[in-house]
């Protein structure tokens, strides 16, 4: 028979049982659109993470006091107090791969105006802060050098603060207020950035000099951290590495001592962060991967009975001259009818079901075309690999044998 015939032969044997083919589909259409949707919440969730941190500032570098705390052990470097100004100046001045940096001092507090209150937390910084994360002022002007140096009293305003303690519309900008009891000039105020992915609302901020933090708001003498932004975002690994040997230079460190600091950049926070959504993402997708293990078994099922139901036909076709191999290619056909067919409609319910999360749950997605390709790959692999048993005893069966079958 020519592999039309067989094709042909092969349909009308599935449109004869239709439901029952639909339901052997069912295993495959759900794997195929599970396989799709979680690699398409992954790769979104990827995309998300590596957007969000790099709207921080791609080329930003944070130094942190006290060892790396990745780890499980590690305490938070913010009780540690290992930065200094000093260290802040000495990177300034010796780094060469380093375009923008200010020191970083914060805490938390209530912003008031009036009868109006908003718990908030206050960055000490300078003006090249916002060079660094990336930010514009939707209104007024940031503070100078000058006014870093005589420790002004000014801020400026996150739109989330300026919201709620400002919420009849007003402009803020030249208006005063307090932060805790100290007051303040609002000088300006943030573009808005919203939220990021990990939940954090970017706009709940207020941004004053760092000497009016250190000395007016937290009495102290040392750093929270130093941020600085690195030439391009090629020569961030590099930059990192003349931070790193600055300041163990700095803080007199022997070659078997530990950092008393941790210094980062974004790319790295990208990278462990991807690792993670990674391997959430395999684990998902070998969980939807079960629904096609399912689903090919159903179809050996379905074969199985199939050459039950249809001994006589067998015996018939090879006593009128059918061949072994042509038996064994219309099971296989079918078998393989069934799967891609399966894929398909598990394609496009896996495509509707990415529409769906995103516009419903609000959750990033990204359908990846390769995810598409192996869905369909394996359906091949899966028609192929669970029919060609069954096929096999179809096409081995005895005719005078198959002929005699009640």
């Amino acid at each position: 028979m020519r592999l039309l015939n067989l094709i042909k032969i092969a349909f009308k044997a599935i449109i004869l049982n239709k439901v029952r083919t639909l339901l052997t589909m069912l295993g495959i259409i759900i794997g195929v659109a599970a396989v799709i949707a979680m690699l398409a919440i992954g790769e979104g969730s990827k995309e998300s993470i590596r957007n969000t941190i790099s709207s921080m500032g791609s080329n930003m570098i944070t130094v942190r006091p006290g060892e790396d705390d990745r780890g499980p052990a590690r305490g938070s470097g913010g009780d540690v107090q290992t930065l200094t100004l000093k260290d802040y100046e000495v990177i300034k001045e010796k780094t060469t791969l380093i375009s923008y940096i200010t020191p970083v001092v914060n805490g938390g507090g209530q912003v008031i105006n009036g009868s109006n209150n908003w718990p908030s937390s206050i960055y000490g910084v300078n003006p090249e802060y916002l060079n660094i994360k990336v930010v514009g002022l939707q209104s007024g002007s940031m503070f100078t050098d000058a006014e870093v140096r005589s420790a002004a009293k000014v801020v400026l305003l996150g739109q989330t603060v300026v919201d709620n303690v400002f919420p009849d519309g007003e402009d803020p900008v030249g208006k005063m207020i307090r932060f805790n009891s100290i007051p303040f000039k609002v000088i300006g105020v943030l573009e808005e950035k919203g939220e990021n992915t990990f939940g954090q609302d970017q706009d709940d901020v207020v941004i004053a000099p760092y000497t009016t933090v250190q000395k007016r708001i937290l009495a102290i003498d040392y750093l929270n951290q130093i941020m600085a932004s690195a030439v391009s975002e090629d020569d961030a690994p590099e930059a990192v590495t003349q931070v790193t040997e600055i300041l163990r230079t700095q803080h007199k460190l022997g070659d078997d001592d530990n950092d008393d600091f941790t210094v980062r950049s974004m790319e790295e926070l990208i990278s462990t962060f991807s690792s993670t959504s990674e391997m959430l993402t395999i684990l998902l997708v070998a969980v939807a991967g079960i629904s096609l293990l399912i689903g090919g078994i159903g179809i050996m099922n379905i074969m199985y009975v199939s050459v039950k139901e249809r001994t006589k036909e067998i015996g018939l076709r090879m006593a009128v001259g059918g061949k072994g191999s042509d038996i064994l290619m219309q099971f296989l056909i079918e078998a393989i009818l069934i799967s891609i067919t399966g894929g398909l409609l598990g394609v496009i319910l896996g495509l509707g079901s990415t529409v769906f999360i995103e516009k419903f749950l609000h959750w990033p997605t990204n359908v990846a075309l390769y995810s598409i390709i192996i869905s369909f790959a394996v359906c091949a692999v899966t028609g192929i690999f669970f029919g060609w048993y069954p096929a096999r005893k179809a096409a081995a069966l005895d005719p005078i044998t198959a002929l005699r079958y009640e």
